[in-house]
């Protein structure tokens, strides 16, 4: 069941602070950290998604070093958590890739900080997961969030993460990890 389970950190199509779609810069941490939950939670893969060669150089240069060279032996499970990662240039190269592991193309779940129109919660997600063959990505965006493109593309619209506090803006990388759990842990 958590096989179906892909991650999506999407830096193009995003949204900037004035609500223009841009694109947004690969960080390092985000890289690592959201391999580390993807591997913790044992999904099938995590994907960078950014339009810009020379991001997509930074998260290839971040992989070869941890896959091929001094950082596999010097900190294997790094590396075991970084083979999850494959970074692509758009939102359809994702889609054909998981098409070409899976045999069939994946449903989209569209994810934000911001409560916006109907919405699946945790549980149904974790049921929907569950109860579908098809494989499932989750996209997070980055920057200001994932535009309305994107929305109209998705099969689910899952509700935002909640704290107990009207503060609502949360890493991505926490977020990733908070979804998961979440998701992942109605499953068991």
């Amino acid at each position: 069941m958590l096989s179906n389970i892909y991650v999506a950190l999407v830096h193009y199509p995003v949204l900037g602070r004035g609500g223009s779609i841009v694109s947004s810069s690969v960080t390092n941490l985000d890289v690592h950290d959201i391999a580390r939950t993807c591997r913790t939670y044992n999904v099938r893969g995590y994907f960078v998604v950014t339009n810009l060669p020379a991001q997509r150089e930074i998260v290839d240069n971040v992989l070869k070093y941890w896959l091929h060279e001094f950082g596999k032996e010097y900190n294997p499970s790094r590396s075991e958590a970084l083979g999850t990662v494959e970074s692509v240039p758009y939102l359809e190269d994702m889609i054909e890739r998981v098409k070409e592991i899976e045999g069939y193309g994946p449903k989209l779940v569209f994810t934000s900080a911001r409560r916006t129109g109907e919405s699946v919660s945790f549980e149904e997600m974790s049921e929907i997961i569950v109860n579908e063959s098809s494989p499932h990505v989750l996209l997070f965006g980055t920057s200001w969030g994932l535009p309305s493109e994107v929305r109209s593309l998705c099969d689910y619209f899952l509700e935002p993460v909640r704290g107990s506090s009207d503060f609502n803006h949360l890493s991505v990388r926490s977020a990733v990890a908070i979804v998961l759990d979440r998701i992942i842990c109605e499953m068991i």
